[in-house]
């Protein structure tokens, strides 16, 4: 069986050093994705459309893997990777305490060895066994980030604007500014973790000043 180990070849972009701020440059990758937006009202973690939207992606990245590691021919294994967020404002300014404004794409990294068919033959398996009115808004799209400042935010995402003013400190500082698309990985469950442990990339596409 073919393993890829996609947390190696990605260690750079999924793994970076605590404390330390980093140019990267990302290449196009491959993900399942699915847009969506937070209820007014509510935030993410009681969100209910968010709540369907996460049962979606997860359900769509866990069959796919397993029906390649499973199939008869040239059978592949690979790890589910870390859930990832592109936010967005759909109205008014960002404020971290406000989050019945935010837009989100989430997404989760694939191989390049997924193909369109395997992945509409992946929905069409979620659908029979687990029904979710969101499954037909997933979709497989690749994503060239580009040059980014990335950093490793340790601690509750309330936090995490003294992280983002550290990383446009290090971009003005090296000719860049910051553009639109706030990234985050998420490389803990927040469920789970203590929040003053909780590790999250931050990610942002910079431009010449």
């Amino acid at each position: 069986m073919l393993v890829l180990d996609l947390k190696k070849q990605y260690k750079h972009l999924y793994q970076p050093p605590a404390g330390k701020v980093q140019l990267v440059d990302v290449p196009e990758l491959q993900f399942v994705m699915i847009d969506g937006a937070i209820e007014p009202g509510q935030e993410p973690g009681a969100s209910p459309g968010f709540a369907q939207v996460m049962g979606a992606l997860y359900g769509a990245a866990y069959t796919l893997k397993f029906s390649f590691k499973k199939r008869i021919q040239d059978p592949i294994d690979y790890p589910v990777m870390a859930l990832e967020g592109l936010w967005r404002i759909e109205s008014g300014e960002f404020d971290v305490n406000v989050k019945d404004n935010w837009g989100y794409t989430l997404m989760i990294l694939v191989p390049d060895v997924v193909m369109p068919d395997d992945f509409a033959a992946t929905v069409a398996q979620l659908d029979k066994k687990k029904p979710n009115p969101a499954n037909a808004r997933l979709r497989l799209e690749r994503f060239r980030e580009g040059l980014c400042v990335q950093a490793l935010h340790i601690g509750p995402y309330a936090a995490e604007p003294d992280t983002l003013e550290k990383m446009r400190t290090f971009a003005q500082a090296n000719g860049y500014r910051l553009r639109h698309g706030h990234h985050e990985i998420y490389m803990g469950d927040p469920r789970q973790a203590d929040p003053s442990k909780l590790k999250t990339v931050l990610r942002y596409p910079v431009g010449p000043v």
